[in-house]
Protein backbone atom coordinates (compact mmCIF):
# COMPACT_ATOMS: atom_id res chain seq x y z
CA UNK A 1 0.00 0.00 0.00
CA UNK A 2 1.19 3.63 -0.19
CA UNK A 3 0.89 6.15 1.59
CA UNK A 4 -0.35 9.52 -0.13
CA UNK A 5 0.43 12.44 1.31
CA UNK A 6 -1.62 16.05 -0.37
CA UNK A 7 -3.99 13.43 -1.77
CA UNK A 8 -6.90 16.30 -2.07
CA UNK A 9 -4.86 18.18 -4.86
CA UNK A 10 -4.80 18.15 -8.55
CA UNK A 11 -2.62 15.49 -9.45
CA UNK A 12 -3.03 13.57 -5.68
CA UNK A 13 -6.90 13.03 -6.14
CA UNK A 14 -6.10 11.81 -9.49
CA UNK A 15 -3.36 9.15 -8.48
CA UNK A 16 -5.73 8.19 -5.74
CA UNK A 17 -9.12 7.62 -8.30
CA UNK A 18 -6.32 5.45 -10.44
CA UNK A 19 -5.03 3.53 -8.07
CA UNK A 20 -7.76 3.23 -5.19
CA UNK A 21 -6.97 -0.24 -4.34
CA UNK A 22 -3.18 0.49 -3.33
CA UNK A 23 -3.67 3.97 -1.71
CA UNK A 24 -3.96 5.13 1.59
CA UNK A 25 -4.83 9.11 1.95
CA UNK A 26 -3.51 10.64 4.77
CA UNK A 27 -5.19 13.72 6.32
CA UNK A 28 -3.75 17.08 5.73
CA UNK A 29 -3.06 17.67 9.23
CA UNK A 30 -1.43 14.08 10.27
CA UNK A 31 2.79 13.56 9.41
CA UNK A 32 2.40 9.72 10.49
CA UNK A 33 2.38 7.13 7.04
CA UNK A 34 0.63 4.18 7.22
CA UNK A 35 2.87 2.31 5.23
CA UNK A 36 6.06 2.11 4.58
CA UNK A 37 5.88 3.01 0.50
CA UNK A 38 5.27 6.87 0.45
CA UNK A 39 4.02 8.95 -2.48
CA UNK A 40 4.70 12.87 -1.16
CA UNK A 41 2.91 15.68 -2.84
CA UNK A 42 2.01 18.41 -0.13
CA UNK A 43 3.39 21.86 -1.90
CA UNK A 44 2.74 25.47 -3.00
CA UNK A 45 1.75 25.71 -6.24
CA UNK A 46 3.49 29.19 -7.83
CA UNK A 47 5.88 32.02 -6.54
CA UNK A 48 3.89 34.72 -5.66
CA UNK A 49 2.97 34.06 -2.17
CA UNK A 50 5.86 36.02 -1.56
CA UNK A 51 3.79 39.05 -1.72
CA UNK A 52 1.25 37.74 1.25
CA UNK A 53 3.05 35.36 3.06
CA UNK A 54 7.14 34.80 2.88
CA UNK A 55 7.09 32.14 5.45
CA UNK A 56 4.50 30.12 3.46
CA UNK A 57 6.52 28.08 0.88
CA UNK A 58 8.84 27.32 3.74
CA UNK A 59 6.47 26.32 6.48
CA UNK A 60 4.63 23.85 3.62
CA UNK A 61 7.48 23.19 1.24
CA UNK A 62 10.01 22.41 4.22
CA UNK A 63 8.87 22.47 7.69
CA UNK A 64 5.53 19.74 6.82
CA UNK A 65 8.51 18.24 4.89
CA UNK A 66 10.62 17.48 7.66
CA UNK A 67 7.83 16.15 10.35
CA UNK A 68 6.72 13.27 7.83
CA UNK A 69 10.61 12.31 7.35
CA UNK A 70 11.04 12.66 11.15
CA UNK A 71 7.77 9.84 11.68
CA UNK A 72 9.18 8.09 8.36
CA UNK A 73 12.44 7.53 10.29
CA UNK A 74 10.68 5.72 13.12
CA UNK A 75 8.92 3.10 10.42
CA UNK A 76 12.21 2.42 9.10
CA UNK A 77 13.25 1.37 12.09
CA UNK A 78 11.10 -1.74 11.56
CA UNK A 79 10.13 -1.80 7.57
CA UNK A 80 12.13 -0.18 5.14
CA UNK A 81 11.05 3.09 3.84
CA UNK A 82 11.11 4.08 0.35
CA UNK A 83 9.74 8.00 0.44
CA UNK A 84 8.57 9.47 -3.30
CA UNK A 85 8.51 12.69 -3.24
CA UNK A 86 7.10 15.10 -6.22
CA UNK A 87 8.98 17.80 -7.11
CA UNK A 88 8.66 20.36 -9.90
CA UNK A 89 9.99 21.80 -13.19
CA UNK A 90 10.39 25.13 -11.13
CA UNK A 91 13.81 23.48 -9.70
CA UNK A 92 15.89 23.82 -12.99
CA UNK A 93 15.25 27.60 -13.44
CA UNK A 94 17.53 29.20 -15.53
CA UNK A 95 19.19 26.52 -16.59
CA UNK A 96 21.50 26.77 -19.87
CA UNK A 97 20.32 23.02 -20.69
CA UNK A 98 17.13 22.23 -22.96
CA UNK A 99 15.47 19.94 -22.91
CA UNK A 100 16.74 19.94 -19.17
CA UNK A 101 18.12 16.45 -17.82
CA UNK A 102 18.06 15.23 -14.33
CA UNK A 103 21.60 15.54 -14.30
CA UNK A 104 21.37 19.61 -15.34
CA UNK A 105 22.24 22.64 -13.23
CA UNK A 106 19.64 23.88 -11.37
CA UNK A 107 18.98 27.37 -10.66
CA UNK A 108 15.44 27.99 -9.11
CA UNK A 109 14.67 31.27 -8.55
CA UNK A 110 11.13 32.75 -6.86
CA UNK A 111 10.33 31.19 -3.04
CA UNK A 112 7.97 28.49 -4.12
CA UNK A 113 10.95 27.48 -6.92
CA UNK A 114 13.80 27.58 -4.43
CA UNK A 115 12.38 25.64 -1.53
CA UNK A 116 11.22 22.90 -4.29
CA UNK A 117 14.64 22.38 -4.58
CA UNK A 118 15.62 22.68 -1.06
CA UNK A 119 13.27 20.27 -0.24
CA UNK A 120 14.80 17.81 -2.74
CA UNK A 121 18.30 18.45 -1.07
CA UNK A 122 16.76 18.02 2.59
CA UNK A 123 15.27 14.40 1.33
CA UNK A 124 18.24 13.36 0.11
CA UNK A 125 20.65 14.47 2.75
CA UNK A 126 18.28 13.28 5.68
CA UNK A 127 17.55 9.90 3.63
CA UNK A 128 21.25 9.12 3.16
CA UNK A 129 21.66 9.72 7.17
CA UNK A 130 18.87 7.16 8.22
CA UNK A 131 18.82 4.81 5.68
CA UNK A 132 15.71 5.85 3.86
CA UNK A 133 15.23 5.15 0.23
CA UNK A 134 13.73 8.02 -2.01
CA UNK A 135 12.84 8.86 -4.91
CA UNK A 136 12.78 12.46 -6.97
CA UNK A 137 10.07 12.71 -9.40
CA UNK A 138 10.06 16.38 -11.17
CA UNK A 139 6.77 17.03 -12.78
CA UNK A 140 6.60 19.13 -15.66
CA UNK A 141 3.27 21.17 -15.88
CA UNK A 142 0.16 19.36 -15.99
CA UNK A 143 -2.93 19.73 -17.25
CA UNK A 144 -6.30 17.68 -17.58
CA UNK A 145 -9.85 17.40 -16.08
CA UNK A 146 -10.01 17.86 -12.80
CA UNK A 147 -7.77 21.12 -11.64
CA UNK A 148 -10.51 23.53 -9.57
CA UNK A 149 -7.77 25.83 -8.76
CA UNK A 150 -6.50 26.60 -12.19
CA UNK A 151 -5.79 30.25 -12.29
CA UNK A 152 -3.07 33.19 -13.46
CA UNK A 153 -0.38 31.93 -11.10
CA UNK A 154 -1.05 28.26 -11.30
CA UNK A 155 -1.52 26.23 -14.62
CA UNK A 156 -2.27 29.58 -16.24
CA UNK A 157 -2.83 27.50 -19.63
CA UNK A 158 -5.91 25.51 -18.44
CA UNK A 159 -6.80 29.11 -17.11
CA UNK A 160 -6.98 30.76 -20.01
CA UNK A 161 -8.47 28.08 -22.00
CA UNK A 162 -11.61 28.25 -19.30
CA UNK A 163 -11.61 31.73 -20.10
CA UNK A 164 -11.79 31.02 -24.28
CA UNK A 165 -14.52 29.12 -23.20
CA UNK A 166 -16.75 32.32 -21.47
CA UNK A 167 -15.17 34.49 -24.11
CA UNK A 168 -13.14 36.40 -21.81
CA UNK A 169 -10.58 38.31 -22.41
CA UNK A 170 -6.60 37.14 -22.67
CA UNK A 171 -3.43 38.57 -21.94
CA UNK A 172 -0.45 36.65 -23.57
CA UNK A 173 3.20 37.89 -22.41
CA UNK A 174 5.56 38.18 -25.48
CA UNK A 175 2.67 37.31 -27.88
CA UNK A 176 2.82 33.61 -25.95
CA UNK A 177 6.02 32.69 -27.74
CA UNK A 178 7.21 31.00 -24.51
CA UNK A 179 7.89 27.25 -25.18
CA UNK A 180 6.44 24.66 -22.29
CA UNK A 181 6.20 21.09 -21.55
CA UNK A 182 2.56 20.27 -21.17
CA UNK A 183 1.16 16.20 -19.72
CA UNK A 184 -2.01 15.02 -19.35
CA UNK A 185 -2.54 14.46 -16.01
CA UNK A 186 -3.66 11.17 -16.27
CA UNK A 187 -0.43 10.04 -18.38
CA UNK A 188 1.25 11.81 -15.17
CA UNK A 189 -0.36 9.41 -12.82
CA UNK A 190 0.79 6.38 -14.97
CA UNK A 191 4.52 8.04 -15.11
CA UNK A 192 4.10 8.44 -11.09
CA UNK A 193 2.90 4.58 -10.66
CA UNK A 194 5.91 3.49 -13.33
CA UNK A 195 8.41 4.77 -11.37
CA UNK A 196 6.86 3.82 -7.84
CA UNK A 197 6.70 0.20 -9.21
CA UNK A 198 9.88 0.11 -11.86
CA UNK A 199 12.44 2.70 -10.92
CA UNK A 200 15.48 2.15 -8.75
CA UNK A 201 15.45 4.35 -5.46
CA UNK A 202 17.97 6.92 -4.49
CA UNK A 203 16.94 8.85 -8.45
CA UNK A 204 15.64 12.07 -9.92
CA UNK A 205 13.32 11.50 -12.85
CA UNK A 206 12.23 13.79 -14.80
CA UNK A 207 8.39 13.37 -15.74
CA UNK A 208 7.64 14.21 -19.00
CA UNK A 209 6.19 13.53 -22.40
CA UNK A 210 8.84 15.90 -23.86
CA UNK A 211 6.56 17.43 -25.94
CA UNK A 212 7.21 21.03 -26.12
CA UNK A 213 4.48 23.88 -27.71
CA UNK A 214 4.59 27.88 -27.25
CA UNK A 215 1.42 28.78 -25.00
CA UNK A 216 0.11 30.85 -28.18
CA UNK A 217 0.28 28.01 -30.47
CA UNK A 218 -2.23 26.35 -28.42
CA UNK A 219 -4.04 29.53 -27.22
CA UNK A 220 -4.76 29.87 -31.15
CA UNK A 221 -5.97 26.32 -31.52
CA UNK A 222 -8.17 25.95 -28.42
CA UNK A 223 -9.56 29.23 -29.84
CA UNK A 224 -10.46 28.52 -33.33
CA UNK A 225 -11.81 25.06 -32.19
CA UNK A 226 -13.86 27.00 -29.80
CA UNK A 227 -14.83 29.66 -31.68
CA UNK A 228 -14.45 31.88 -29.55
CA UNK A 229 -14.99 35.61 -29.09
CA UNK A 230 -12.18 36.03 -26.59
CA UNK A 231 -9.98 38.92 -27.47
CA UNK A 232 -6.45 38.11 -26.83
CA UNK A 233 -3.66 40.83 -26.57
CA UNK A 234 -0.14 40.92 -26.71
CA UNK A 235 1.52 42.58 -23.04
CA UNK A 236 5.21 42.71 -21.98
CA UNK A 237 6.09 40.09 -19.13
CA UNK A 238 6.23 42.14 -15.35
CA UNK A 239 9.35 42.84 -13.88
CA UNK A 240 8.08 40.15 -11.10
CA UNK A 241 7.95 37.82 -13.56
CA UNK A 242 11.18 38.23 -15.24
CA UNK A 243 12.52 37.98 -12.08
CA UNK A 244 10.63 34.50 -10.79
CA UNK A 245 10.17 32.93 -14.15
CA UNK A 246 12.12 31.64 -17.56
CA UNK A 247 11.02 32.10 -21.08
CA UNK A 248 11.61 28.12 -22.30
CA UNK A 249 11.61 25.09 -20.26
CA UNK A 250 10.75 21.55 -21.06
CA UNK A 251 12.59 17.94 -19.98
CA UNK A 252 14.07 15.13 -21.55
CA UNK A 253 12.10 12.06 -20.01
CA UNK A 254 14.49 9.46 -21.72
CA UNK A 255 14.91 8.20 -18.07
CA UNK A 256 11.42 7.80 -17.19
CA UNK A 257 10.83 5.96 -20.78
CA UNK A 258 13.46 3.63 -20.15
CA UNK A 259 11.22 2.36 -17.41
CA UNK A 260 8.26 1.71 -18.90
CA UNK A 261 6.56 4.68 -19.72
CA UNK A 262 4.40 4.78 -22.61
CA UNK A 263 3.04 8.36 -23.27
CA UNK A 264 -1.01 8.05 -24.09
CA UNK A 265 -2.66 11.34 -24.30
CA UNK A 266 -0.87 14.39 -26.54
CA UNK A 267 -0.75 17.54 -25.33
CA UNK A 268 -3.63 18.58 -28.01
CA UNK A 269 -5.85 15.53 -26.95
CA UNK A 270 -5.59 16.78 -23.58
CA UNK A 271 -6.69 19.89 -25.01
CA UNK A 272 -9.71 18.76 -26.63
CA UNK A 273 -11.06 16.97 -23.23
CA UNK A 274 -10.75 20.70 -21.36
CA UNK A 275 -12.88 21.62 -24.61
CA UNK A 276 -15.76 19.41 -24.02
CA UNK A 277 -16.60 19.91 -20.85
Amino acid sequence: MISVFGSSGFVGSKFVSLYSNKCISIEKNKNTPKSSDILYLISTVDNYNVHVDPYLDINTNLIKLVAVLEECKKINESSPVVFNFVSSWFVYGKTPDLPAKETSVCNPTGFYSITKHAAERLIMSYCDTFGIKYRILRLTNIIGVGDKKASKKKNALQYMINCLKTNEAIQLYDGGSHIRDYMDVEDACVAINCCITNAPTNEIINISNSEPHSIGEIIQYANSKLNSKSVITNIPPTNFHKVVQIENMWLDNSKLLSYGYIPKTNVIQSVDKLLEL
